[in-house]
């Protein structure tokens, strides 16, 4: 299987220079399980963009800290091949930004959290359970002051967690997203946590250690990306 993965972080501090980038955090996840996928990352924030789409079985669009709701010329042609990739049917896996991309390309909104940042693990629950899906209730790291306010037309809500009523949606059976991250590492959440000490109210961050012994189901998750992108689909 030939998976494209556009990359949208645009953090390019000293902190995310000392960790692996975001497409091989993606293979990290996905390539022990399926060492014969095939594996093309796009830096889709520095406009680089696949010439030929149609070589790509799947697509998966990854996590930033930008906003969605930014005008960046790069986020417009994203939204657009976002809605070229849905038109067809090819399965299509978001996560954090990639989940709220889809979700505004397709129709939807993104707003900020009410309640403010979510870091750290938080416990998912499962409201539909999809055939990819076999959990009801996991572990994931999350990540994240936006969130989708709004679902496109014809979602339906299969994730949420505690102040994130859309946690994750699909679309039929080749739209599937989260809004937390399951590429992220053990490790990498850690640091993050305390890179973001500084910045963040003490009560987040407090809230984030905390709940870091929790850990994350990354390896279940994975098997429901795989699940997803290995159905057999109406042609």
């Amino acid at each position: 299987m030939r998976i494209a993965i556009l990359m949208t972080n645009t953090d390019e501090s000293e902190f995310s220079q000392q960790h692996p980038k975001d497409g091989d955090k993606w293979k990290a996840l996905l390539s022990p399980k399926r060492p014969d996928w095939r594996f093309t990352v796009y830096s889709v924030k520095d406009d680089e963009f696949p010439k030929n789409e149609s070589k790509y079985d799947g697509w998966i669009v990854t996590g930033s800290p930008a906003s969605v709701n930014d005008d960046s010329p790069w986020i417009a042609r994203l939204l657009h091949l976002i809605t070229r990739i849905e038109a067809s049917k090819k399965p299509l896996f978001g996560a954090c930004f990639g989940h709220q991309a889809i979700a505004l390309a397709l129709g939807g909104e993104v707003g900020q959290n009410p309640d403010g940042w979510v870091l750290g693990s938080v416990e998912v629950e499962a409201t539909a359970r999809p055939a990819w899906m076999e959990a009801r209730r996991f572990w994931q790291y999350g990540a994240h002051i936006e969130q989708v306010t709004r679902l496109p037309d014809d979602a339906e809500i299969v994730l949420r967690h505690d102040g994130c009523p859309i946690g994750g949606f699909r679309i039929g059976n080749h739209v599937f997203t989260t809004q937390n991250h399951p590429e992220m590492t053990h490790d990498f959440i850690a640091a993050l946590v305390e890179e973001l000490a500084s910045s963040k109210p003490a009560d987040v961050i407090a809230k984030a250690r905390a709940s870091l012994p929790m850990s994350a189901d990354n390896g279940l998750f994975s098997d429901c990306i795989i699940r997803f992108f290995e159905q057999k689909r109406a042609t």
